[in-house]
Formats: C-alpha cells, structure tokens, sequence
C-alpha cells in the first residue's frame, strides 16, 4: 500500500471511530438525560457510586473532565440530595465528594438499565471482536504519548 493509501485510511479510520463514538454517545446521554441528570453529573454520581469517596480534585481527571466544571457539578449534585461534601479529618485543604443514600438508591436503581443499553448498543459484535476492538484502541491511545511532532 502507498503512503498515500496508508494516510486515507487512517483519515477513514478517523471518522468512522468518531461517528461510532457519537452515535453511541448520543444514545447513552439520551437514557442519561431522561433521569434528569447531564453527562457529567451521571458520571461523578457513578465514580461515587463505584469508587467510594473522591477528593473533588481528582474527579475531573478520573471521568474527563476540565477541573473548572467540578464546582458546578458538584453543587448541582448536592442541591438534588445526591451527594455531599466532607471534609477531609488529615488536611483541611481536602475535601471529599460522597454519594448520598439517595444517591445510591438512584444510581442503583437506574444503572442496570444503563448498562443493559450499553451492552445492547455493543450487542453486534461478538466478544471477541470487542477483545479485538478494546486491545487495538488501547493501543492507539497509550501510543499518543510516544508521539512528537
């Protein structure tokens, strides 16, 4: 293949991976917002949920998000009885994001559905491909650091 073909079809790579990644994002935010939460509230509320108590300062790195927008979304969380703040006993600089007990039944209660329409949008590629799909994007991602222009 020529450099050429090779450059086309990392172009087309590109794209299909982006409008893959859109159409399933859109389908997941689409349940996400029916349970009157954005993206990123539902993605703290399942760090939380999954993880146990988080210092507010690393939850942006741990579900993509810019630092700035933690506030935000923490106070929405808080307003809605979902999750608390707590100080950290060792450092008075730490504060902790905890999920709430109506935080828990809520997430518990709606992520099981949201799991189940992951796994179904995934459903038309076998296990294996998805080992393949996971390894090969893996891949890719961990390489991007290597990368210097």
């Amino acid at each position: 293949m020529s450099e050429r073909n090779d450059i086309e079809q990392s172009l087309k790579l590109f794209i299909v991976l982006s409008r893959a990644f859109k159409a399933i994002n859109e389908e997941v935010n689409k349940f996400i917002q029916e349970k009157d939460l954005n993206p990123t509230e539902f993605g703290v509320l399942e760090l939380l949920y999954h993880k146990g108590d988080q210092p507010l300062q690393q939850i942006g790195g741990k579900i993509l998000l810019a630092s700035g927008s933690i506030t935000y979304v923490v106070d929405k969380l808080e307003k809605k009885g979902l999750i608390k703040r707590v100080a950290c006993p060792n450092d008075r600089r730490v504060t902790y994001a905890q999920i709430t007990e109506s935080g828990k039944e809520f997430i518990a209660e709606i992520f099981p559905e949201h799991e189940e329409r992951i796994h179904k949008l995934m459903s038309v590629i076998s296990n294996e491909e998805k080992d393949i799909a996971i390894n090969l994007l893996k891949k890719v991602g961990l390489s991007i650091k290597d990368l210097s222009y």
